[in-house]
């Protein structure tokens, strides 16, 4: 019986939770988190993020996977020692907080002298390599992630391709730990430079970030007109050139990933001739600006936000479009509740929050939902919502 290789995880965010899981079918996998509580609940077979797969799997599998805040336990004999902390983007010197890398980087490296450091938070382009001159090894490779809110297991274990910045013996092998978890078959895998895979996960990200932005244009075009926006997109969206997928017109993209890729990647653009990189970027803002005058148009008293998170399934909403329209219908001097059952508390950004989604209908003369649901469907004479296609 082959041994199960030791693999440790830092951060158990999305990206961490949902890799933990993936390779605890197999391997021996130790999450590490400064956050005692996350770390409690793993070791309580409870999921850190809302993902439907994640809490399944961790009722359901004979996982090897448990979680420590001691960082001398965390890296003490893992072969695999994997980086998914948060990188947050800083808007001030344009480009990502990459410190919980660089501060783990270096404790792994001192901690541990052979595993290999898989870095899987994303960073700028350039960005490990220059850790490599750095310290002085090839111990340190970047393997993108392409996961969704609310599906990031689902996607880990059908995953649209591998990618790993290195072609080592250590990273192909790493690579195949992660084929072994998935459930898919055939799974096309990449191994290039670390340039080349940091550069890979931006641009991903950049183009569906376009794809959005370009639906919500094409929506706000429709809507100025007194056109059906519907009609247009099905039309456009036969073209198997184009395609159906990511076209349902929403306040914006926003969540964890496509605000800030997009901004870090036109941040590598500065010695680049381009316009298409900083038109995506802008497109987000005027499409938050141009719904809010849609929603002000209507002159209501007080508007109802119904959930901030980016989409269904999802409990982050950090980023989210919908908060955009909020900060600019506040700034008119108009009143503002908000539905949101995870906030604690009666107050968000200085708006009420309603514990009662009765009262909340009741009260609200526009009810601004970025996706419709069924529990507002006694009032959709209130709703103004872009959501066309009943999807993410």
């Amino acid at each position: 019986m082959k041994s199960k290789v030791k693999i440790t995880v830092v951060g158990t965010g999305y990206v961490g939770m949902s890799l933990s899981v993936l390779l605890s079918q197999y391997n021996e996998v130790l999450a590490y988190d400064i956050d005692s509580t996350r770390v409690d609940q793993i070791n309580n077979g409870e999921s850190t993020i809302a993902d439907n797969d994640v809490s399944r799997f961790l009722g359901e599998n004979n996982l090897s996977l448990r979680a420590t805040d001691n960082k001398d336990e965390a890296y003490k004999g893992a072969a695999f020692i994997v980086i998914c902390t948060p990188t947050d983007y800083n808007i001030d010197n344009n480009k990502f907080d990459t410190s919980s890398v660089d501060k783990i980087v270096r404790e792994a490296l001192s901690a541990n002298d052979s595993a290999l450091v898989v870095i899987k938070s994303t960073v700028p382009v350039g960005y490990t390599e220059a850790l490599q001159k750095k310290f002085n090894t090839n111990r340190i490779v970047f393997s993108p992630e392409f996961l969704r809110e609310g599906r990031a297991l689902r996607d880990n274990l059908e995953p649209s391709r591998i990618v790993i910045g290195s072609d080592s013996s250590e990273s192909r092998r790493f690579g195949s730990l992660l084929e072994q978890g998935a459930i898919a078959q055939n799974i096309q895998k990449l191994f290039v430079g670390s340039s080349e895979a940091e550069a890979i996960k931006l641009f991903a990200n950049t183009f569906l970030a376009m794809r959005v932005s370009f639906f919500n244009e094409l929506d706000s075009f429709a809507l100025s007109a007194g056109l059906d926006s519907r009609s247009i997109i099905d039309g456009v969206s036969m073209d198997e050139r184009i395609g159906a997928g990511y076209n349902n017109p929403s306040f914006g993209y926003g969540g964890y990933c496509l605000p800030k890729d997009t901004r870090q990647l036109l941040a590598n653009y500065e010695k680049v001739p381009q316009n298409l990189i900083q038109a995506i970027v802008t497109s987000n803002s005027t499409r938050k600006g141009f719904i809010a005058d849609e929603i002000l148009k209507k002159k209501p008293n007080i508007v109802g936000f119904y959930l901030l998170a980016m989409k269904e399934g999802s409990d982050n909403f950090r980023s989210s479009a919908i908060q955009g329209i909020m900060k600019r219908i506040r700034a008119k001097g108009v009143t503002i509740v908000i539905f949101e059952p995870s906030i604690v508390g009666g107050r968000y950004f200085s708006s009420d929050v309603m514990p009662s989604l009765e009262e909340f209908k009741r009260v609200s003369d526009i009810i601004v939902a970025n996706r419709m649901s069924d529990k507002l469907s006694d009032v959709k004479t209130k709703v103004f919502t872009r959501d066309i296609y009943r999807e993410n």
